[in-house]
């Protein structure tokens, strides 16, 4: 050991003493660390031989413990109480209890217990305050985002585990080293989470109080139709655009993200109300042309929405209007002929004042 310590200190003289290159400082970098292990192995064999301790009596403990000793007898009487528990009901009058909690107490009684945990996550459970709550501005396609959120996410957290666990791994060995000669050492436990000190989010998985907990939380954005874009803005007026959102649980709004259209990039909006949201009303994209197989019924005083777009780089949007007479008709009920003709007239009446006050007149 001593000749290993004496070669040691030999090289880093005669590598102080010459211009170093780079490898040559990653030598001698390897040939510390490969020596600082050998000497606290040396030292930790030394110190469980007897050479710190004599005998096992005087020897400090490697782990501590911080518990206090209970008295026996007192431990024999905790579980002689016998104090009711909710556990100890019914299971009928269990899922009662459970059908008439908000969401945010049915997530605190899952902490409770493992069996408490599986029941506030059914599913019958959570349909009904997703409906209640979420059910005016989610679709089909708000679905498929979220089994797609799930996929992505699963593959990579997976990759993000993986990544972490070599430099965890050689942590725990140092750690490991040094406690062998430095019971303080053997205190000090990595995090499970890295050391971020972020505080776990809701669990991810294919559950409806999965996905709530999500939408709850702002991280997941899905896909709906927002009224009004930009605020009321008079050139989207009467009109309701495809957006990704996401809710911001602080103000009980979301924040709309629409596509980049013509020269302008994504466009952002704050603070969107929850009276401008609505799921899609059918499942055309965004730059599709919607083909209608109800025109033929079409009657003057019909509301109707159409699809409109500037040209070919701009998405459609639906515009609403209301179904005219024709300029041949007088409009009387009883000689109407509109719905006959194959021509449809549509007139788009923009209140101005509302308008202005960036309200909704549909």
């Amino acid at each position: 050991m001593l000749a290993l310590v004496a070669t040691f200190v030999f090289s880093c003289l005669l590598f102080l003493s010459k211009p170093c290159a780079r490898d040559m400082r990653l030598f001698l970098a390897s040939i510390s660390q490969q020596l600082a292990l050998s000497l606290l192995g040396f030292l930790a064999g030394y110190r469980l031989l007897g050479g710190v301790a004599s005998t096992a009596a005087d020897a400090m403990p490697l782990m501590p413990s911080f518990k206090r000793k209970r008295p026996a007898a007192k431990l024999e009487t905790t579980d002689t109480t016998g104090e009711p528990s909710v556990l100890d009901l019914p299971e009928l009058a269990i899922d009662c209890i459970l059908a008439k909690l908000p969401p945010a107490e049915l997530r605190n009684m899952a902490a409770v217990s493992r069996s408490m945990r599986e029941r506030c996550r059914s599913d019958h459970l959570w349909e009904r305050h997703m409906s209640d709550k979420w059910g005016s501005v989610l679709g089909t396609a708000a679905r498929d985002e979220w089994r797609s959120y799930l996929s992505s996410s699963t593959a990579a957290g997976g990759g993000a585990s993986g990544c972490g666990s070599a430099g965890s791994g050689k942590h725990r060995r140092w750690l490991a080293a040094l406690s062998c000669v430095c019971p303080v050492v053997s205190w000090m436990r990595p995090r499970a989470d890295g050391g971020a000190g972020t505080s776990a989010g809701p669990v991810l998985d294919d559950s409806i109080m999965s996905w709530y907990l999500h939408l709850e939380s702002g991280k997941f954005w899905f896909p709906a139709q927002v009224y009004n874009r930009e605020h009321g803005h008079v050139g989207f007026m009467m009109s309701c655009y495809d957006a990704e959102l996401s809710y911001d649980f602080r103000t009980d709004t979301f924040h709309a993200r629409y596509p980049p259209h013509g020269r302008r990039t994504v466009v952002l909006e704050d603070g969107v109300q929850w009276d401008r949201i609505r799921a899609p009303r059918v499942e055309t994209l965004a730059h599709d042309l919607h083909a209608s197989d109800c025109l033929h019924e079409l009657r003057p005083g019909d509301n109707i929405e159409i699809q409109w777009r500037r040209n070919k780089e701009f998405p459609y949007g639906w515009w609403y209007g209301v179904v005219g007479h024709l300029e041949s008709c007088d409009g009387n009920e009883h000689f109407c002929r509109c719905h006959r003709s194959d021509t449809v007239v549509l007139e788009f009446n923009i209140n101005t004042r509302l308008a202005q006050d960036g309200g909704s007149p549909w």
